[in-house]
Formats: C-alpha cells, sequence, structure tokens
C-alpha cells in the first residue's frame, strides 16, 4: 500500500501545476467529510485498497489544493468538485442529510464503493446532486429502504447500489418506494443498473424492455417473480444481463437472433424452464452462459458448438437429457466447463481428443459416466480443477495423471477405482484438494505420504478398503489443513498430526478402531477454528479430562454417536447447532449449561443413562430454533415440559422408554410442524390428547405402554389429524368403544400409493461458513442435513420384523392391549392403505367384519385375546399379501377359509376357538363344536416402535474437498455453485453410506 501512495504522491508533484484551483468551500466541505470517519483497514476488503483520505490536507495553508487529492477530479475549467472516487478507502462511519458531501452540488460521478457506512441509510439529499451521471454506492453497508429522490437523479447513466453475495447472508437494501417500475421510467438514460441482492420483491416491469441505452443490467437476488419479460433479451445495446437466484422468477428462454450482442447470460437458480433453443448457436459474442439449477430440459442443441468465444459454461443441476454434444469439443476458448447433475444418456465422458486445451476446470459429477477416465485428459495440461465424483468411473489412477501438473482439485469420490494410491501422487506440488472417498482403493497407506504436498488444505480418503497408517510426526513443514476426512480407515488411534493443525475446520475419524480416552491435546487442536468433529462408531470411552463445556467455541456439528462414553454429558458451546451423543454409557442429569443461550436445532442423547428432569430450555429456547428432540432409552423423570410456544418449529419428538409422569403437555399444540411424536414406555397418566388431531402434518403417534385412560370419544370436527397413518395406543388403560369416528377421519390412511418410494424422515438444513479463502476472499459455505429416518419394530406371533425405514405410504394402527368393548367398526373397511392392525387384548365383542377384506394392501391382522364370535369371513381369503393373522382365543366358530394366504397360517393363529374347524385344525367341521370359550387373558408385547437416525452432510465451498466422515446411513451432497467456480471457488454434491450398513445407495 506504501508504494501505491507514494507513486500517487510523486505522479501529483509533476501535474500540481496543471491542475485547476479548487473552490474554497468545495475544499472546506471535504475535509468536514473526512472528520466524520474512521479508518478502518476491514472496512474494505479490496486487496488494492488504501486510505485515499490521507492525501486530504492543505498545502502551504492553501484551501485551493483539493483538486490534487486522491479520488477527487476537478472542471479544468471552472475548478468546481465534479467527481469524488472514494471507492475501497477504509472508510468507516455514518453518512446522514446533513453531510458535507452534499455541498458538492457539482458532482458528477461518485463512488463510495467497499466501505463500511455502519448500517446508515442512503440519504434523501442524495436527490440534490442532480449533475450526477454515475452513483455507486455498492458493498458499502447502506441499509433500509431507497430513498425515491434516488429517481429524480434523470441524468443517471450508471447506477449500482448491489451487494456482494458472498459478504452478506441477506438483503440490506430495499426499493419498494420507488419500486422498480417507478426508477426505470424516470431513468431513461440509464446504460448500467446493477440491483443485485437489493430486495425488490416484485415482478420484472415490462416498462425495462423499452430501456434503449441499456447494455448492463444485474438483478441477482432480488426475490423477483412472475415471468421475465422475453423483450428484454432483444434490447438492442444489452451485454449483461443477470436474473440469477431468484427463484420464482419464470420465463423462457427466446429464439435468438444474429443481432443480439450478449456477452453474458446468467439465470441460474431461478424458475427458467422449457428448452435451450436451437438457435442459441447465434449468440457468437457470448463469454459466459449460466443456466444452472434451472428447469430447462429437453437435449443439448448441438449448435452450442457455435459460440467459439464461450469461455465460461455453466449447466449443473438442470434437467437436461440425451447424449451430451461432441461439438462442445468445438469450444476452443472455454476455460470452465460445469455441466453435473442432469440426466444425459450413460456413457463415457465425452471428450474429444485434442481439444478444448485451454480448459481449466470440469466438473461432471452424477453423469452416469462409465468406464475408465480418458486418455484425453492427458492432453488438458491447463487442468486446475477435475471433479467427476458421483459416476460408475473404475479403473486405476492412470499414470499419466502425474503430468497434468496444474492440478489444485482432484475429486474423484463416489465410484468404483481399485488399486492402491500410486505415491508418486506427490508429484502434484499445486494440490490443495484430493478426494478419494468411496471408493475401493486398497492396500497399506502412509498418512504421512500427503504430508508432503505443500498445498495440500483438504484430504478425503474415507469409505475405502485402505489400512492408513499413522507415524509418530514432527511439526516440520507440515501442510496447514482446513478438512481431514480419515473415516474407516482402520486407524487403532487419533492420527499425531493432528497435533499441530491449529487451523481444522472440519475433522472426521467416525467408524474406525481408535479405543480410550479422548486425548487432552485433541481439545487443544485447532481450539479457534474447529466447526466440525465426527468421532461416531469408535469405542472411546471418554476424556482424559472431562471439559465443563466443549473448548471449541465455534463448533456447529459434534458428533460422538455409537461408542462407550462414560461420565457426565459434555456441554457444547453456544454455537453448536447439531449434538448427537447417542448410543453411550453417559450418565446424570442435563447440565444447566444447556439452557444458557445457544443455538441447537438437532439435540440427540437417546440411549444412554441419563437421569433427572427435562430441562425446558430444552422445549423452548430463546430463538425456538430447535427441530429435532430425541431423549429416548433414558431414564428421565418427572413431567413433560410445558414450554412450548408459539414459535415453536420442532419436527421430531422422541422421548420415549424414560420415566415420565403426568399429562401430555398441552403447549405441544403450538407445534404446528410436528411430523413425529414418540412417548412409548413411559408413566404418562392422562386422557387421550384428541387436540394433537389439530396439528396439520402430524403424521407418527406413537403413545403405546403409557397410563392413557378413559374414552376416546369422538373428534371436535372432521378435519382432525389430517395426516395420520401410524398410530400406536396399545398397552394403556383406554376403555368404551373403539373410536369409529376418527377412524372414519383417518384420512391419511385411505391412500394406496404402490410407487411413492421415499421414506418418512425429517431433513432439516443447517448452513455455516469456513474460514474466507485468502486468495478469493470468499468463504467456504457448508450446508448440513441431519436425516432422520424413523424406523419401527413389529412384534406379532412370534415374528419380530424391523422396518429400518418406513416407506411414506406403510400405514399402522396399533390399538391393543387396552379395555375397548363393543363391536369392531365397519369404518376400517375404509382405510384401504392399512398393512398391519392390530386390535388384539381388548373386550371387543360381535363379528369380525367382512369390510375388513376391503384392505387389500393388508399383511399383518392381529383380533386375538378378545371376545369375538361368528364366523371367519371367507372374503377374508381375497387378502393375497397377509402374511400374519392371529385371531387365537377369541369365541369364534365355524369352518376356517380355504385358499391363497388362508393355506399358509398354522394352527396358532386359530388356537383357543373351541368352536373353529377345517384346515388346519385337526377337528372336522362335521364334529364342530360351538360353545364360547373362556375370555382370553393376554400379556406380552406386540408393538414397540424406534427411530433410527443417519445424517447427511452437503458441502460446497471454494478450494475444499468434502472429506466430512458419514456415519452408518450416511449421504454425503456436495453441489457446485458458479459464483464461487467463477472465482476459482467449487462446490461438491455426493452420496454416500457406508458398506457396513448395507448396499451403497
Amino acid at each position: 500500500m506504501s508504494t501505491i501512495k507514494e507513486h500517487r504522491s510523486k505522479a501529483s508533484s509533476f501535474v500540481i501545476q496543471d491542475l485547476p484551483l479548487c473552490h474554497e468551500s468545495e475544499s472546506r466541505a471535504l475535509l468536514q467529510f473526512k472528520h466524520n470517519f474512521f479508518i478502518d483497514k476491514y472496512a474494505s476488503v479490496d486487496p488494492s485498497a488504501y486510505p485515499k483520505l490521507e492525501s486530504w490536507k492543505l498545502l502551504d495553508g492553501k484551501s485551493n489544493s483539493c483538486c490534487s487529492w486522491d479520488g477527487v477530479e476537478c472542471d479544468h475549467d471552472t475548478g468546481h468538485v465534479i467527481g469524488l472516487d472514494l471507492s475501497s478507502s477504509f472508510l468507516y462511519g455514518s453518512i446522514n442529510s446533513n453531510s458535507s458531501l452534499f455541498a458538492l452540488v457539482h458532482l458528477r460521478s461518485l463512488n463510495l464503493a467497499d466501505n463500511k457506512f455502519n448500517f446508515s441509510e442512503i440519504p434523501s439529499r442524495i436527490g440534490h446532486l442532480s449533475r450526477l451521471t454515475s452513483l455507486n454506492l455498492s458493498n458499502s453497508g447502506f441499509f433500509g429502504q431507497i430513498p425515491s429522490e434516488i429517481s429524480s437523479l434523470f441524468k443517471l447513466v450508471n447506477l449500482d447500489l448491489s451487494l456482494r453475495i458472498d459478504w452478506y447472508s441477506e438483503s440490506l437494501l430495499k426499493l419498494e418506494k420507488p419500486s422498480l417500475r417507478d426508477l426505470v421510467q424516470n431513468l431513461t438514460n440509464l446504460e448500467v443498473l446493477d440491483l443485485s441482492m437489493v430486495n425488490i420483491s416484485s415482478s420484472v416491469p415490462r416498462v425495462m424492455s423499452n430501456m434503449s441505452s441499456l447494455t448492463t443490467l444485474n438483478l441477482v437476488s432480488c426475490s423477483l417473480y412472475g415471468e421475465f419479460p422475453m423483450d428484454i433479451f432483444r434490447l438492442p445495446k444489452l451485454q449483461i444481463l443477470d436474473a440469477a437466484l431468484n427463484e420464482n422468477l419464470t420465463g423462457s428462454l427466446p429464439e435468438f437472433q444474429s443481432n443480439f450482442r450478449l456477452t453474458e447470460m446468467i439465470f441460474s437458480g431461478t424458475g427458467l424452464n422449457g428448452k435451450l433453443p436451437d438457435l442459441i448457436g447465434r449468440l457468437e459474442s457470448l463469454l459466459y452462459l449460466g443456466l444452472s439449477l434451472t428447469s430447462l430440459s429437453g437435449t443439448l442443441p448441438s449448435s452450442l458448438g457455435n459460440l467459439t468465444r464461450l469461455t465460461f459454461l455453466y449447466l449443473y443441476g438442470c434437467e437436461f437429457s440425451g447424449r451430451i454434444p461432441l461439438s462442445l469439443g468445438s469450444l476452443s476458448q472455454l476455460t470452465t466447463l460445469v455441466i453435473s447433475f442432469n440426466n444425459f444418456d450413460a456413457g463415457p465422458l465425452p471428450l474429444p481428443p485434442g481439444k478444448l486445451l485451454k480448459l481449466t476446470h470440469l466438473y461432471a459429477v452424477k453423469m452416469n459416466l462409465l468406464g475408465e477416465i480418458p486418455l484425453s485428459l492427458a492432453n488438458l495440461t491447463q487442468l486446475s480443477s477435475l471433479v467427476i465424483g458421483g459416476n460408475n468411473l473404475v479403473g486405476k489412477i492412470p499414470s499419466w495423471f502425474m503430468n497434468l501438473t496444474q492440478l489444485t482439485t482432484v475429486d474423484l469420490e463416489e465410484n468404483h477405482f481399485h488399486g492402491t494410491i500410486p505415491t508418486s501422487i506427490t508429484q502434484l506440488k499445486l494440490l490443495n484438494d484430493f478426494s478419494l472417498g468411496y471408493n475401493s482403493f486398497t492396500g497399506i497407506l502412509e498418512l504421512d505420504m500427503f504430508m508432503k504436498l505443500p498445498n495440500l488444505v483438504s484430504l478425503d480418503l474415507e469409505g475405502n478398503k485402505l489400512t492408513v497408517l499413522n507415524k509418530n510426526t514432527t511439526n516440520g513443514t507440515l501442510p496447514t489443513l482446513d478438512i481431514l476426512g480419515l473415516g474407516s480407515c482402520n486407524l487403532v488411534e487419533f492420527p499425531s498430526i493432528l497435533r499441530f493443525q491449529d487451523e481444522l475446520q472440519v475433522l472426521t475419524i467416525a467408524q474406525n478402531k481408535i479405543r480410550g480416552g479422548i486425548p487432552t491435546w485433541m481439545w487443544n487442536s485447532s481450539k479457534e477454528t474447529m466447526k466440525y468433529v465426527d468421532f461416531g462408531w469408535n469405542f472411546l470411552t471418554g476424556f482424559e479430562q472431562q471439559p465443563a463445556v466443549i473448548p471449541w467455541r465455534f463448533l456447529v456439528v459434534f458428533n460422538l454417536e455409537s461408542n462407550q462414553l462414560q461420565g457426565s454429558l459434555p456441554v457444547p458451546p453456544p454455537s453448536t447447532v447439531i449434538y448427537n451423543v447417542r448410543e453411550n454409557a453417559l450418565a446424570g442429569a442435563i447440565p444447566l449449561l444447556m439452557c444458557h443461550k445457544n443455538s441447537l436445532r438437532i439435540v440427540d442423547l437417546s440411549n444412554n443413562n441419563l437421569n433427572g428432569t427435562i430441562p425446558p430450555c430444552l422445549a423452548s429456547s430463546s430463538e425456538d430454533l430447535l427441530l429435532i428432540l430425541n431423549l429416548s432409552g433414558n431414564s428421565f423423570q418427572g413431567s413433560i415440559p410445558s414450554t412450548f410456544t408459539m414459535n415453536c418449529q420442532l419436527l421430531m419428538i422422541d422421548l420415549g422408554q424414560n420415566q415420565l409422569q403426568g399429562p401430555v403437555p398441552r403447549s405441544l399444540a403450538n407445534c404446528a410442524m410436528l411430523e413425529g411424536l414418540v412417548l412409548q414406555n413411559n408413566k404418562i397418566e392422562d386422557t387421550f390428547p384428541s387436540w394433537l388431531g389439530a396439528l396439520p402434518k402430524l403424521e407418527l403417534l406413537i403413545l403405546g405402554s403409557n397410563k392413557f385412560h378413559g374414552n376416546i370419544g369422538d373428534p371436535k370436527n372432521n378435519s382432525m389429524f389430517p395426516k395420520l397413518r401410524i398410530i400406536d395406543l396399545s398397552y394403556n388403560g383406554l376403555s368404551g368403544n373403539l373410536p369409529t369416528e376418527y377412524i372414519r377421519n383417518w384420512n391419511g390412511m385411505k391412500m394406496i400409493n404402490k410407487e411413492n418410494l421415499t421414506y418418512m424422515h425429517a431433513y432439516p438444513k443447517i448452513q455455516f461458513e469456513l474460514r474466507a479463502d485468502p486468495a478469493t476472499h470468499m468463504a467456504q459455505s457448508y450446508s448440513v442435513v441431519w436425516g432422520y429416518d424413523y424406523s419401527m419394530r413389529v412384534v406379532s406371533k412370534g415374528t419380530d420384523r424391523l422396518y429400518e425405514r418406513i416407506q411414506s405410504a406403510l400405514v399402522v394402527v396399533d390399538l391393543s392391549s387396552n379395555k375397548f368393548v363393543g363391536d369392531i367398526p365397519e369404518s376400517f373397511g375404509s382405510l384401504i392403505g392399512l398393512q398391519l392392525l392390530n386390535i388384539s387384548n381388548n373386550k371387543l365383542t360381535g363379528a369380525i367384519p367382512s369390510s375388513l377384506a376391503k384392505l387389500t394392501e393388508l399383511e399383518s391382522l392381529d383380533l386375538s385375546k378378545n371376545l369375538l364370535s361368528g364366523q371367519i369371513p371367507q372374503q377374508l381369503s381375497q387378502l393375497t399379501f397377509l402374511s400374519i393373522l392371529n385371531v387365537s382365543h377369541n369365541r369364534l366358530t365355524g369352518s376356517i377359509p380355504r385358499g391363497k394366504q388362508f393355506d399358509t397360517f398354522d394352527n396358532s393363529s386359530y388356537d383357543g376357538n373351541l368352536g373353529l374347524c377345517g384346515v388346519p385344525l385337526s377337528k372336522s367341521c362335521r364334529n364342530s363344536m360351538t360353545s364360547p370359550p373362556p375370555p382370553p387373558i393376554f400379556r406380552g408385547r406386540d408393538l414397540e416402535f424406534s427411530i433410527g437416525i443417519f445424517w447427511m452432510v452437503i458441502a460446497f465451498g471454494y478450494g475444499s474437498g468434502l472429506v466430512v466422515g458419514l456415519v452408518i446411513g450416511t449421504t454425503l451432497t456436495r453441489r457446485y455453485h458458479e459464483w464461487f467456480v467463477n472465482t476459482f471457488g467449487r462446490e461438491k454434491k455426493f452420496q454416500k453410506k457406508k458398506k457396513s450398513k448395507g448396499r451403497r445407495t
């Protein structure tokens, strides 16, 4: 910076004699403006920024020298200040309408970009600068409504009020009055209009198609909606058109004409639909085409090959199909090709030999690619990023791979590569991201090998068949890692290199064989940077030194699931969003520190030895962020907290298998998003909580094995429990008739959808930022999606069946082991989606209704241990999916139906019915007895539910491979956003599943 200042000062001394003398009033105004600000080096992010105002000094006490100051331009004839460029000047402070800036009424150009004006509003007096032709207030932290006075600056040619997307998570400025229509109707001379990240929240006015002078239109992430006017594409001078990241903006692309001048056309992340026009090849000036994450479909036209100047092509995450045209090989200027996540035909990577020689970034993830890595890649000596994960590629890492010496990112994850990882990989000295996870690589590998790569930032080896050896490492010249993934690498101890990593942000060593305590030095590793930790599925017993609060101050994800941890519960820091320590032996109460201000959204403490009461804060935090709460399988006592508020966001609550007492808290009615409630195996004493029927999304209700009592009664209206598909009220003291009217209204059980292959789950999404890359000043953005797959265990007639994942079409009713009386309602026959029905061990009388024969999806029917009489309806023999039938210990008479499934049931299905006869019983129907048996007595457990868990991590970001260790049933996804790729950033998307849990998905 000193060099720049010195150069400018010397230059000024040579030309000062040619500069006009500025007006004293304007000089005073500038000096007064200067004194209103602090110089803060963090207020600007441009690497070339420097404090321009430091040169604003009177020379020899004279006030007419302002025309020589940095950023000040004067009119040579009049001496008036006509230009002020204070962009990237480290300015920190506020601007209001009293600012001396507005005394400079002769200003034609004002640039205050890349400073920090402390969330002040744009002053309305900006309208007094009526001579302005150029106004740039971008990336300066202005806040609030854009003043209407800007629309009166009729001479404006250049207007930039944008924000950089990577700086802010949401819009700071909004455009309501004036609206976008008002603005563009008045500013008819505009050539450049950039409102990116301004909250406009309107449709795009058609009047914009009259802006004949417009060359640049940037409307990125403006909350635009409606159809994009097609006539805007035809503006005669338009060169740059960017409306990306407006998901509710729809429309289609026109048939382009040869006179179009577009050099950049970007609609990524919008609702653009239809096909890519065949005439797109007429856009011969096009340099940048971004259509990712849209609904465009069909085949790619071969005319794309006519865009011979094209440098950047982004088509990922669309719905394109068919073959990738070979004409893409004609794009000789192409440097970035991103075509991941489409539906192209399976086949090899279509990369013609000797073509695309300028290509530096290639992203072809989830593309149905087959075969080996094509030899044609060996010619791409400029290649920096090769990301071809999530395909069906085979073979070994080829030897010529080491000739691609410019590689910085290599991502081969989720393929079928095999063989050993060659030690020659260390020849790629520029490599900073190396991801080989979830292939079939074998052999013994020394971790120290990768420490020879000086620029390595991210390393992912998990999910292979490797045995990674850990040697005692000294600090030496180890690379500084951000991300390290060593899951399923047969590790037996914490890698020693972790002692010397003080900037690690993501660490996963899950599914290894590490035993004993977590070493104290591990807590001190990367204390100020660690955000994601996964030590799950090892044999860890605790901590060498138990911390009161986990010392990673900025931790977001903490997983120690399925270890052997003992002692008290480690308290997460306030930054923690996902906290999972299920399946351990932790004991004691939940520390009160958990109730301090926190960010928790996922809390899973299930299957430990915890006790005490449930802190009210877990039902209601100050932010009401909690989405999933699983405390099942412990020894919690007392009542369920009654502090669920109107802002409750909970999707799933599992408090089963504890010792909870009291009623179900009525405040749960505030949790309108609730999909599942599990309270079984407690001591809850209450009547049936019919008020839960008002929850619009409740699908899973499990209240079995408690002390519910009394009649269920009738619903208040016909819209109660609209989506309920699985209900368990077993092992309670409910009495009266079966809830006929509720059964009539269980509309979620009245559908059959055999094509629905989704599963009952909750997928909350959590985003967090990693450290910014020093080269691009862009942060790596991680999205964590924790997925709960609900599981269910059915025990009936000695058969134990576990549903690890419940298809969204599964319908279950278990009302067994209560005190219900009366007839079985005919209305059960309307629940045609029903697959498991258990109403055993009650005091039901009357006949088995023939309407049950309408339940064509029924797989298990248990009516045992009641007082049922009459015959078994012959119509039930038509239930072709019925695999379990139990009508034992009733007073049934007559012959047993024959045919189909009934020929597979044995004697135990009919025990205790002295009046039944026929196969499979030895009693012939000619000698049948019809006297009723005594009332049945039933003990035992028929139906148990539990909730299984898996998690999925999405990571996308600049310069880092995803090396997040996945737990059993993990799905790991990466996506590639062009906003990062365009600045040599990257994103990834993968889906992984541990082999120990079955087939790969």
